[in-house]
Formats: C-alpha cells, structure tokens, sequence
C-alpha cells in the first residue's frame, strides 16, 4: 500500500513559505501521520482535527483545533474546506481546496475505506460517498489518501465507475459493506 502525503499553500502569501503553519489529521491515530509527532516537538504548528476524533488524539497536546462540517481555514489566498465524511472512523473528514478534494480514508479511486475497524459505520460511509461526495460538482478533482486504483480522479468518473458510490440503496451498500451494522438513519 502506498500512502500519499499531500501540501497545501499559497506561493505568494509569505507566511506560509518558510514554516509549517498546520497539519491536517484525517484519522484518529497519531502514529498513522508519519513524522507528525517529531514535527510538532521541533516545529509549533496547530494540528486541525474533526471534533469526533479529538478523543484519539491524546498525545497531541493542546495544540489540535477542533473542526467541522463546512468550517474553513485560510492558507494565503486559498480557502480550504472541512467536509466531515464519517464512516471509516467517526471522525473521518475530506478537505476541499480550489476544486480540488483530498479525500483521505473516505473515497479512493475505485474503492473506498474500510468500515470493519473499531468505530466505523457502513451506513455513515454510504451517506458520506453518495450525498455529501457525491454532491460534489463532476469537475472535481480527487486525490486519495492511498494507492489502491491510482493517485487522482474526478468526482465524476468515480460516480460513474467505482462500485461504492453506485449502490441504489442503503441496503444494497449494507450488504456489501457491513452486513447490516449501522447507526446512520
């Protein structure tokens, strides 16, 4: 499995050019950020996490700024945005830049993450890939967290061609997925 670690920032604005401002944490173990614990001894940067998985978190110190839904953060002239996208854990989360998603554990190219860990919920991912992603214009480009089927898509090829975001139904994906375990309405 190959990981992809991707770096948001604006060339012009100068205060991001010479220094880490922040780390974005999609998934609720430290250890799986290669390297950010090391950073943040060495380098004084926010790390932005989704609320629910604050508690995951212990060994990050004070530093973790808790997000939602649709909240943003600027980097320069650039605005990102936190779309929480639960279903892999509960705090899962997307972050949309300029027509561009970094889509984490959530969706891969012709995949998407587990939902079998402890925390994970097949009926949140199914809402997650197919109103909240799915709701996304077509246009979109997608960068996924892993290499399972390549390193970037659009919202509109993964719609038409990956099976997790064509389900008709939420019981047609619990099936598949989860074997009828779900909290999700």
């Amino acid at each position: 499995m190959q990981n992809f670690v991707y770096l948001v920032g604006d060339p012009v604005a100068r205060q991001y050019q010479d220094h880490v401002g922040g780390s974005l944490a999609s998934w609720g173990m430290p250890g799986r950020i290669p390297g950010i614990e090391e950073l943040l001894t060495r380098v004084p940067a926010k790390v932005y996490v989704h609320k629910a998985e604050r508690e995951f978190l212990p060994g990050l110190g004070s530093d973790l700024v808790k997000v939602d839904n649709h909240d943003t953060l600027d980097v320069g002239r650039l605005k990102l945005t936190f779309l929480h996208t639960p279903g892999h854990t509960p705090g899962s989360q997307c972050f949309l830049v300029d027509g561009r998603l970094i889509s984490g554990d959530t969706l891969f190219i012709g995949s998407c993450g587990r939902t079998d860990l402890p925390g994970s919920d097949p009926g949140e991912m199914y809402y997650s890939l197919t109103q909240r992603l799915g709701a996304l214009p077509d246009d979109t480009l997608l960068f996924p967290g892993h290499n399972y089927g390549g390193s970037s898509s659009t919202i509109g090829a993964e719609k038409r061609e990956n099976p997790f975001m064509r389900f008709a139904s939420l019981g047609d994906f619990l099936r598949v997925m989860g074997g009828g375990r779900s909290v999700a309405p």
